[in-house]
């Protein structure tokens, strides 16, 4: 692939894309879930959208009933709206069985739910697997409700339906496939939610430009959890002979941190080619422990799945207080902090399109100077010149990729992969080919190790 630079207006049409998707209130099934879909199939048509109906078995879990709700709110006596979903979709604790009953204040008090250490957030709340109802309201509004009589109304289906998750298939050379995961699932949360569908659409943007894709990219927008369950279920065996490489995209549009969730063993290609990108973009990066992990990380990385897949934010889930709560609004995030996400995951995939194998053609140093890669004239100065070349060649033994020799170099990949294809193009070095990932019993584990 070429390394083409980023579109100058790249942020500002992510921003306004989660600006236009920020409204709907998502849930792992139901119809915002459908109408985020069919938004991001409209810049994306060859995005094919699957329903798996309810109570399908997917591994140990099988697909809920779809959610659906129209309208809530907590009424007073006269009839005003004192908490609204109109208002707010994060209102509502996910999932609430419908309801339409007057109750008392102290009755009302244990369907409430608020966060005294942030007065002014919503939390959002959820209960997928077990029946109830409940709202989520800033603890000053809680603690404004006076005694008396409160009309509480959720206005929900409950009945059997479809899980909805979009998948799209973009062919390269190889069919070793790269993994791009985000989830659609979150109602109105701007860093949590819609960072990650917005500029892993972006990315997509971006692949179908590049006329020469080495790998074959898999991307799948799912419902968090029980979306990439199901997906695994359906694609597993595929998944595991030919993925090489894989993200989950999330919690990348904010301004304040760049940190990448490591897989389960730590050291698998993505992991490697993470640590090296945000080393270059952001040197004071955060690195997490699989320990902390808490997006589908957990499922791709899981016993029996065992994909090399690591989690790319800016600031990670359960960090930063905004989130999960109102406060992660169009505000936390910009399109300068997108742009950086976007920025630092176009890296990860240029470095892996890049990342072969090369050995040297010639004993010893071959001649570069008749071929124009090193200067002539030998002067102090002109002695540097052309260092990281010779370093490239010294380091081109047949057993190393270029990430492992720019990190041994102290170069950036990209720049290791221009001399290495520079040096290619004068016959000085050819790619080592590897024995295809899908010719091997443990496919996708055997060429990770082989590019370590």
């Amino acid at each position: 692939m070429t390394n083409q630079p980023i579109h100058k207006d790249v942020g500002e049409l992510m921003y306004d894309r989660a600006a236009d998707l920020f409204p709907l209130c998502r849930s792992i099934t139901g119809n915002g879930v459908r109408e985020t879909l069919a938004y991001i199939k409209e810049i994306l048509p060859d995005l094919t959208i699957h329903e798996v109906p309810s109570g399908t078995q997917a591994f140990d879990w099988q697909v809920p009933d779809e959610w659906n709700i129209a309208d809530a709110y907590i009424a007073d006596e006269a009839g005003n709206r004192l908490i609204d979903f109109r208002q707010s979709n994060l209102h509502v604790v996910g999932y609430s069985e419908p309801v339409d009953q007057w109750m008392t204040r102290e009755e009302l008090d244990g369907h409430l739910h608020s966060l005294p250490e942030q007065p002014d957030a919503i939390p959002y709340i959820t209960s997928y697997y077990q029946r109830r109802w409940g709202f989520c309201l800033t603890h000053n509004q809680r603690q404004a409700l006076p005694d008396g009589r409160y009309h509480v109304v959720i206005r929900s289906t409950l009945a059997p339906g479809a899980l909805s998750y979009g998948e799209l298939i973009l062919p390269g050379r190889e069919p070793a496939e790269v993994l791009l995961s985000t989830y659609i699932c979150h109602p109105s949360l701007a860093n949590n939610e819609l960072s990650g569908p917005v500029v892993t659409t972006a990315l997509v943007e971006w692949l179908q430009q590049q006329t020469d894709r080495r790998y074959t990219y898999r991307i799948v927008f799912v419902p968090e959890t029980i979306g990439s369950i199901v997906y695994l279920s359906r694609n597993l065996d595929a998944m595991r002979r030919n993925t090489v490489a894989g993200f989950v995209v999330t919690c990348i549009g904010d301004d304040r941190a760049y940190s990448y969730l490591e897989s389960r063993t730590a050291d698998t290609l993505s992991d490697r080619v993470v640590k090296h990108a945000m080393s270059n973009v952001a040197p004071d990066h955060l690195t997490y422990s699989f320990l902390t992990r808490g997006s589908d990380e957990r499922q791709y990385c899981s016993p029996g799945v065992d994909l090399p897949v690591v989690a790319v934010m800016r600031s990670k889930f359960g960090e930063y207080p905004e989130y999960h709560t109102s406060l992660d609004d169009m505000s936390l995030i910009s399109p300068a902090g997108l742009r950086g996400g976007y920025e630092v995951m176009r890296q990860c995939l240029d470095i892996l399109d890049r990342n072969f194998i090369y050995e040297a053609t010639t004993p010893c140093e071959p001649q570069l100077g008749k071929r124009g890669l090193f200067p002539t004239l030998g002067t102090r100065a002109n002695n540097t010149l052309g260092r990281d070349t010779l370093n490239v060649l010294a380091y081109a033994d047949g057993q190393h990729d270029i990430l492992s020799v720019a990190e041994q170099i102290g170069i950036p990949a990209q720049r290791c992969a221009e001399i290495a294809e520079e040096l290619a193009s004068h016959d000085l070095l050819r790619q080592v080919t590897e024995k295809s990932s899908v010719e091997t019993t443990e496919p996708a584990l055997a060429l990770v190790s082989a590019q370590r």
